[in-house]
């Protein structure tokens, strides 16, 4: 087979188009409580800004060698998110000024041989409700393409196959969201399991942790272990979809998917103390978006033999 130049199509869900930060109105705003980290192209940037802000900029960064990081203020918000919510960067420079991280956020992207999708992170609020609240199955739609060089890689077609199954069963809305994951669990030759609500929320325990929020939480359910009673399946469907489509993997699809139902379920179950929408956050926020306490969860369901 010989190498070439190939388009690489991007995918994301059909929700991804109606995003919009909502700034100002924001009541978990991303810029407090996360350290932010600029990359160096934009670090280089911002070193030569003249002016009064330039100076500001300079002054509420530690630069190093791979660009730098923003100095946060008092409970840890970013020296340039102003009183009203907003961020004093744009204002003065423009949203093209922003750093990757700041640019990107909430957005994540998988990257395959043959394709990039790109998604929204439940840790922001906005986008959490774009997901819950949609009502229509979800779908993922072709939105661009780039160019690159290699050799077209059709193996992962199966794994794309396999995953739409994954996927049809999961919207079947003739059944139950609990008849529909075991039969997805099916496919792999494997029983649903049987979740130990307490033993996970003491393993989640010993993890890092960001918000006290979810701290009660977990102590809510060491004391409340019974599975969640699913309220909404609709809203739990696109829940599943979602970290289906996130974390479902072509190197590990059994530890992935199994990672993905228990991400489902300590979400639903969470929400029986703080709503769904907001557990979602939460729980993005302190797994999904720290790779090392993501690592551990996925260590702890490989010692477990997939078995949740």
């Amino acid at each position: 087979m010989k190498a070439g130049v190939f388009s690489m199509k991007i995918f994301a869900p059909d929700y991804y188009k109606d995003f919009c930060c909502i700034a100002g109105n924001c009541r978990h705003s991303c810029c407090i409580g996360w350290e932010i980290e600029i990359d160096s192209e934009t670090a280089g940037f911002y070193k030569k800004v003249p002016g009064t802000f330039g100076e500001k900029l300079r002054g509420n960064i530690n630069f190093n060698e791979n660009g730098g990081i923003f100095r946060l203020c008092e409970k840890e918000r970013c020296p340039f998110l102003n009183k009203n919510g907003l961020c004093d960067i744009i204002i003065n420079l423009g949203e093209d000024s922003l750093c990757q991280i700041c640019s990107d956020h909430p957005r994540f992207r998988n990257f395959y041989e043959s394709r990039t999708e790109i998604g929204l992170g439940l840790c922001c609020e906005e986008a959490a409700r774009l997901v819950l609240e949609k009502t229509e199955k979800t779908s993922l739609s072709e939105i661009g393409e780039d160019e690159i060089s290699g050799f077209p890689a059709s193996e992962e077609d199966l794994f794309f196959s396999f995953r739409k199954k994954i996927f049809d069963i999961i919207q079947n809305r003739k059944k139950s969201i609990e008849e529909r994951i075991s039969e997805a669990f099916e496919l792999f030759g494997k029983r649903i399991p049987k979740i130990d609500f307490s033993e996970w929320a003491e393993n989640f325990s010993g993890l890092e942790r960001l918000d006290d929020e979810w701290t009660r939480i977990l102590e809510y359910i060491k004391k409340n272990p019974a599975p969640p009673e699913i309220k909404d399946e609709i809203a739990a469907e696109q829940l599943l979809f979602y970290f289906i489509f996130r974390h479902f993997s072509i190197d590990e699809p059994e530890i992935s998917f199994a990672f993905s139902v228990l991400c489902f379920y300590m979400t639903e179950k969470a929400a029986e103390k703080n709503g769904l929408l907001d557990s979602a956050r939460l729980f993005s926020s302190e797994i999904e978006y720290s790779d090392e306490n993501k690592d551990l969860v996925l260590d702890m369901i490989f010692e477990k033999g997939v078995l949740l």
